[in-house]
């Protein structure tokens, strides 16, 4: 069964999510890569045919990426779409948060659709899912200042037990 990685934009979910695929011998999939190899650049698909039009695609990747043995990340607002939320009910969660100061370095110069108005954008977004991304999570990791092998190794360590609800990092 998949691992899935979720989180808002720019919290490290695919830095991460190679990491922790590597460690467990298992395939990477990030679905948003999938979206941009089938489909062009995220930002091509919301100028062209707007969001709604970008998250029934994601919800294909998603579907997809979830049918694999996987680490799977899951693109920021893939958790909105209420089948895909139904999709991780028994699933391994892993929400992987960031604060608002160490992401914002992280999203200087984004080409993301929803981050034209910078770090601002980024926290009204953030605030809108966080209900959703805190009760998917079986657990979650920060990855504001610890290094991302150090937090790697604890998801994949987790994968490999039980994957039970733990004391939160």
């Amino acid at each position: 069964m998949s691992l899935v990685l979720i989180g808002p934009m720019g919290s490290g979910k695919t830095k991460l999510g190679k990491r922790v695929a590597a460690a467990l011998g298992k395939p990477f999939v990030d679905t948003d890569r999938m979206i941009v190899a089938d489909h062009g650049t995220i930002a091509e698909i919301f100028a062209k045919f707007g969001e709604a039009h970008f998250r029934a695609l994601e919800r294909i990747a998603v579907e997809d990426a979830l049918a694999q043995d996987a680490v799977v990340a899951l693109g920021g607002g893939a958790i909105l779409n209420e089948q895909t939320q139904a999709d991780l009910a028994d699933r391994r969660v892993a929400l992987i948060t960031v604060s608002a100061a160490a992401v914002e370095p992280r999203i200087v110069g984004s080409k993301r659709p929803l981050l034209a108005g910078g770090i601002e954008s980024w926290k009204q977004i953030l605030e809108s899912r966080r209900e959703i991304y805190d009760r998917l999570a079986t657990r979650v990791w920060d990855t504001s200042s610890r290094p991302l092998t150090a937090i790697a190794a604890e998801i994949a360590a987790w994968a490999a037990s039980d994957g039970s609800r733990e004391a939160n990092e």
